[in-house]
């Protein structure tokens, strides 16, 4: 009974600034949650603009749309971010069957 009455004063004198415990993973932003870096976000997900504030949004996968940016910098243009492709995969112009330029589109496609 001694022993029971420490463990509860021990736990009770922690001291309010202690760190989470490992174990506990830190909330991270899900699809549509508010953002300040790619890092509030969780995994699979990029920190973009959305108008005038950041939310966290999906990393693009192979075969769908990318922006390439010309001139570095001019992403910051942008009221609409996409994230950038997903590991192994790269924003390249897609190859169309057809008239050549008839698309200006960019895909993420593997390297």
């Amino acid at each position: 009974h001694g022993a029971a009455e420490l463990e509860e004063t021990g736990t009770e004198a922690l001291p309010r600034r202690t760190p989470a415990p490992a174990w506990l993973p830190a909330a991270k932003g899900e699809e549509g949650d508010f953002c300040l870096r790619s890092s509030d976000c969780a995994a699979g997900l990029c920190c973009a603009r959305h108008f005038w504030s950041k939310i966290c949004k999906p990393v693009l996968r192979e075969g769908q749309v990318c922006t390439r940016h010309r001139r570095k910098g001019s992403h910051g243009l942008e009221i609409f971010q996409r994230c950038q492709c997903a590991e192994g995969l790269a924003c390249r112009l897609q190859r169309e069957q057809g008239p050549a330029d008839a698309s200006r589109l960019h895909t993420c496609q593997r390297h």
